[in-house]
């Protein structure tokens, strides 16, 4: 499942340039993955391609999108308008994906007011307002360490059951909760480490096994 994104955005791209078929040794390339490992995953969906043809583009991007439950719109709301708040808000690639950002919340009242990217931040008093009256499925959490927890509580205790998280703390939800963590300095510290490797820098067991279990 975790690959089946990047499959997506590589049959995207090659959609945008006007590519009917792609061969499962070309759409590997493009996604960065091996192409047996790439022709077993598409064997999950039943999609098996045409020997000497290969993929029928268009119609691998519906089975991809439909199996990622993208054929319909869920609704996002952003909660925390800081730097990274406002950099989600304006991000054009979520309507064409998908998602639709449906209101940002903030608890700062100088932020509360203002509009971002065609939307009027709300105070964060009216979160469960907002997730009933949109039908919000997913939300965003991009505030400091501090709030993370009690704000999650609060979308799930409001019914929403998907959680895409960039505060630095690991929340706790109930099962049947998803929670996707993104954490960019954890990312930033694994390419210094493969940095330091490929200057021969020093390379300890107990390291590298730490390395290695972050990347699985």
């Amino acid at each position: 499942m975790a690959r089946l994104p990047i499959y997506l955005r590589a049959l995207s791209s090659l959609a945008e340039r006007g590519t009917a078929t792609v061969s499962s040794e070309e759409l590997a390339v493009a996604a960065g993955v091996n192409s047996a490992k790439l022709r077993k995953d598409l064997s999950h969906l039943g999609s098996y391609g045409t020997r000497g043809v290969g993929y029928e583009v268009e119609y691998l991007l519906y089975q991809i999108s439909r199996e990622l439950g993208l054929t319909q719109d869920w609704v996002v709301a952003i909660i925390g308008v800081g730097n990274l708040g406002r950099a989600l808000a304006g991000y054009g690639g979520f309507a064409s994906r998908g998602f639709r950002v449906a209101g940002l919340l903030d608890a700062d009242t100088a932020t509360v007011g203002q509009d971002i990217a065609g939307m009027t931040v709300q105070h964060i008093d009216e979160l469960e307002t907002m997730i009933k009256d949109h039908g919000v499925s997913i939300t965003v959490i991009a505030t400091p360490a501090s709030a993370a927890q009690s704000l999650c509580d609060r979308v799930v205790a409001a019914g929403v059951t998907s959680v895409l998280n960039f505060a630095p703390v690991v929340l706790s939800v109930p099962e049947g909760v998803d929670v996707r963590k993104v954490d960019l300095s954890i990312e930033l510290q694994i390419l210094a480490f493969h940095e330091q490797r490929k200057a021969g820098g020093p390379e300890e067991n107990g390291t590298s096994q730490y390395i290695e279990a972050v990347e699985a």
